[in-house]
């Protein structure tokens, strides 16, 4: 039996464990060759062997990676196409976010590392996977953003100017490269309270539900924003 996506080649950011890992292995157990990126070793080496462990999974591969290093990226996207084969879906699960303070609060170290996780990170990977994607008229690139996106809260300056980046660039890009054949999305969890912890409100089976569905989907083209529901 073919798989849906035996054909396709996934590099996953943020994947040694929570939605990033759930998204790897969902994307896996359809088929795709994924290879999942993390600073932390140990989580992807239990993220390997989960999938290793699942007979419906395809194998993982493992890439240690910094996501704020340009030099780790590029090293990382050239790994995977060696051992892989070129890659035409784009996951950027990467994401941190300082604890909640007010701006003047709020230390240059943890504005500088935010903005490089979860902003500059899927510009820069976009930049590496996207020539390829355009040169065969085919690829795929999601981003897990967020709600605050949309809206601002106190105490959350650095990640909301963050999350607003991200929503600001999945659109543009998306308007660039629709007639192309490339997908471009951000999945958003609905957040349903302002002092809700920042991650719980996204189930990690939605959010790869729903990459899966933007992949399975036949259709050129998909909504920029897809947004779930908290609840499940």
């Amino acid at each position: 039996m073919t798989l849906p996506l035996a054909d396709q080649v996934a590099l996953v950011t943020g994947a040694g464990r929570g939605v990033g890992r759930a998204i790897a292995l969902t994307l896996a157990r359809a088929g795709c060759r994924a290879a999942i990126l993390s600073r932390t070793e140990r989580d992807l080496k239990d993220a390997v062997a989960e999938a290793a462990a699942d007979p419906a999974a395809a194998p993982l591969l493992a890439v240690p990676a910094d996501v704020t290093l340009d030099a780790a990226l590029e090293l990382a996207v050239r790994l995977v196409i060696e051992r892989l084969g070129r890659i035409t879906v784009l996951v950027n699960a990467a994401g941190f976010a300082p604890p909640r303070d007010t701006l003047l609060k709020t230390a240059l170290a943890d504005w500088d590392r935010t903005l490089a996780t979860s902003l500059r990170a899927p510009m820069v990977l976009t930049r590496l996977v996207l020539p390829d994607m355009l040169a065969h008229g085919r690829g795929t690139i999601v981003s897990l953003a967020s709600t605050t996106g949309k809206r601002g809260h106190a105490g959350e300056a650095a990640y909301a100017a963050a999350s607003f980046g991200l929503l600001g660039f999945t659109e543009s890009l998306a308007e660039e490269v629709r007639d192309h054949g490339i997908k471009v999305t951000a999945i958003l969890p609905a957040r349903a309270l302002a002092d809700q912890p920042r991650g719980e409100s996204l189930p990690s089976s939605r959010a790869a539900e729903a990459v899966l569905g933007v992949l399975l989907d036949p259709s050129p083209t998909c909504p920029t924003e897809i947004l779930i529901d908290a609840a499940g």
